[in-house]
C-alpha cells in the first residue's frame, strides 16, 4: 500500500468517525415542534446519506475540507468570562444605536444586546425566542429555502440537523426600515474545540425595505469551527441589503451559507467581506422567482499567511426581465489560497436576462494562489449576459511613477493594494459600514493587523 493510499484510509476513517460524532450530538435530546424535529431527521439522513465532502466533489475540487471534516469538534461550550457592552462596542461596524443581537459561543446574549428601538412593523428575535412567539412563521418559511440535499452542502444539513440558535427576521409589507440591523456573532477562548450553528432566518413582506449586517468575529485566537446557514425570503417589490462580514480567528474555521429567494420586482443587495479564519467558505445563493426582480452581489476577501478563503455564487434566474449584477475582488499575500466560483444559470422562460459577472484577484507574493472559475449556463435566446476574470499583480508603471515622485517602495505597495480593494468596497451603499471595512483594508494594507473597529 502506497503512503497516499494509507493516507486517503485514514482520512476517510477520520471522517466517518466524526459523522458518527455529530450523529451523536443529534441523537441528545432536543426541545421542538414535530415539523422541526422532522426536518432535523430529514437532514441528519441525508448528511449521513452523502457524508462529507472532499475535492472529489466538484464544488470543493479547489478546496479541501479536511482540516474541518477530520478534525473532532464538540458542542461550543458557554462563554468562559463575562463581556460586558463595553467589550463588545468595539464590534460596532457604524453605530452601537443600532438594533443589534449579539450571540457569543453561539448563544444569544441578551445583556448585550439591545431591540428596544424597532420601529413599528419590525420584529428581531432570537431562534429560541421564536420557536415559541412565531412558530407559524418559522414552520411556514425554515428549511424551505437553504438546500442540504446534494454532498456539496453537507455542511448546511449538519447546521439544519444541529441548530439551536440563531436571528430570525421579519419585516411587515410596506414598512421601510431606515436602521440597519446588527447581528454580531461573537466567539471566545470557551469556543476552543468547539462547534456552532448560527441559524439566521430574514423574512421581508412585500414593498418592505431593510438592511442587515451579519457580523462573524473572535475576542480570543481558540480553535474552533462555525457552521452558518441564513435563508431569505424577500416578496414582491421589496429589498434586503445584507453585509456579510467574516473577521474570525486565525485558528478558526468557517463555513457559511446563505440563500436568498426573491418575488416579483424584488431586490437583493449582498456584500460579502471575508478576512478571517485558517480555511473559510461562503456560499452566496440567489434564486431570482420572480419577474423583474434582481440580485447584486459583491464581495472582498483579503488573506495573507496559510489562510484559504472560497466563495461560491449562484444566481439562478427563473424567470424574465430581471437583472443581476456581481464582482468579487481579492487580495492575496503570502502562501494564502483563493477560490471563487461563481455561476449565472439562465432558465429557458428567462428571456431579457441581463448579467454580468467580474472576478478580479490581486496577487501580492509568488506563492498565493487563486482558482477562479466563472461560469455561465443560458438556455435562453434573448439575453445579455458576460463574465470575466482577472488575476494580475501591482502596476509596475504606477508603482515606477509613485517612486519617482518620493513615495517608498512599501507605501506604494500598500497604497497601490488599498486602492484596488477600495473600488468593490466603495459598492456598500450604507455609508458606515463602507467606511469601517475600508478602515479594516487600510489597516491590513499598511501591515498592521486587523483589530476591532472603535466605534
Amino acid at each position: 500500500m502506497t503512503t497516499d493510499a494509507r493516507e486517503t484510509r485514514e482520512a476517510r476513517e477520520a471522517r466517518e468517525a466524526h459523522v458518527a460524532a455529530y450523529r451523536r450530538q443529534w441523537s441528545e435530546p432536543v426541545d421542538g415542534p414535530a415539523w422541526l424535529r422532522d426536518l432535523r431527521a430529514r437532514a441528519m439522513a441525508r448528511f449521513e446519506a452523502n457524508g462529507f465532502p472532499t475535492p472529489r466533489n466538484e464544488d470543493w475540487h479547489f478546496t479541501n475540507p479536511a482540516p474541518i471534516t477530520e478534525a473532532a469538534f464538540e458542542p461550543m461550550k458557554p462563554a468562559l468570562g463575562t463581556l460586558t457592552v463595553s467589550d463588545v462596542a468595539p464590534f460596532a461596524l457604524a453605530s452601537e444605536d443600532w438594533p443589534t443581537l449579539v450571540f457569543v459561543n453561539g448563544r444569544y446574549a441578551p445583556q448585550l444586546s439591545r431591540v428596544d428601538a424597532l420601529p413599528a412593523g419590525v420584529r428581531v428575535l432570537s431562534l429560541a425566542s421564536a420557536l415559541h412567539e412565531e412558530p407559524t412563521l418559522l414552520e411556514r418559511h425554515m428549511g424551505r429555502i437553504a438546500g442540504f440535499d446534494a454532498q456539496a452542502l453537507a455542511f448546511s444539513a449538519l447546521n439544519t440537523a444541529l441548530m439551536k440558535d440563531g436571528a430570525v427576521l421579519y419585516v411587515e409589507r410596506n414598512t421601510t426600515v431606515t436602521t440597519p440591523i446588527h447581528l454580531l456573532y461573537l466567539s471566545d477562548a470557551g469556543a476552543e474545540g468547539g462547534v456552532s450553528y448560527p441559524r439566521n432566518l430574514f423574512v421581508v413582506e412585500s414593498n418592505a425595505s431593510v438592511s442587515v449586517v451579519e457580523q462573524y468575529a473572535t475576542t480570543d485566537d481558540a480553535r474552533y469551527f462555525t457552521d452558518s446557514v441564513t435563508e431569505s425570503i424577500i416578496a414582491d417589490g421589496a429589498t434586503l441589503r445584507h453585509y456579510r462580514v467574516q473577521r474570525e480567528g486565525r485558528r478558526a474555521f468557517h463555513v457559511g451559507h446563505v440563500e436568498a429567494t426573491l418575488g416579483r420586482d424584488s431586490h437583493y443587495v449582498s456584500f460579502s467581506f471575508a478576512s478571517g479564519g485558517a480555511l473559510s467558505r461562503a456560499n452566496i445563493y440567489a434564486n431570482l422567482a420572480g419577474e423583474g426582480c434582481g440580485a447584486t452581489l459583491n464581495g472582498l476577501y483579503m488573506i495573507d499567511g496559510e489562510q484559504v478563503c472560497d466563495h461560491q455564487t449562484r444566481i439562478e434566474h427563473a424567470q424574465p426581465n430581471c437583472y443581476s449584477r456581481e464582482i468579487y475582488k481579492g487580495v492575496l499575500d503570502g502562501a494564502s489560497h483563493g477560490v471563487f466560483n461563481g455561476k449565472v444559470y439562465v432558465h429557458p422562460v428567462a428571456q431579457k436576462t441581463d448579467g454580468k459577472q467580474t472576478n478580479n484577484t490581486l496577487l501580492l507574493s509568488d506563492r498565493a494562489r487563486i482558482d477562479t472559475k466563472p461560469q455561465l449556463e443560458i438556455f435562453a435566446d434573448d439575453v445579455k449576459c458576460t463574465h470575466g476574470a482577472t488575476v494580475g499583480q501591482l502596476d509596475e508603471r504606477m508603482a515606477f511613477y509613485m517612486k519617482s515622485r518620493g513615495v517608498g517602495a512599501e507605501r506604494t505597495r500598500q497604497l497601490l493594494t488599498y486602492a484596488f480593494a477600495a473600488d468593490v468596497l466603495e459598492t456598500i451603499e450604507l455609508d458606515g459600514v463602507r467606511e469601517s471595512l475600508e478602515r479594516i483594508a487600510l489597516e491590513r494594507f499598511a501591515g498592521a493587523e486587523p483589530r476591532p473597529v472603535a466605534s
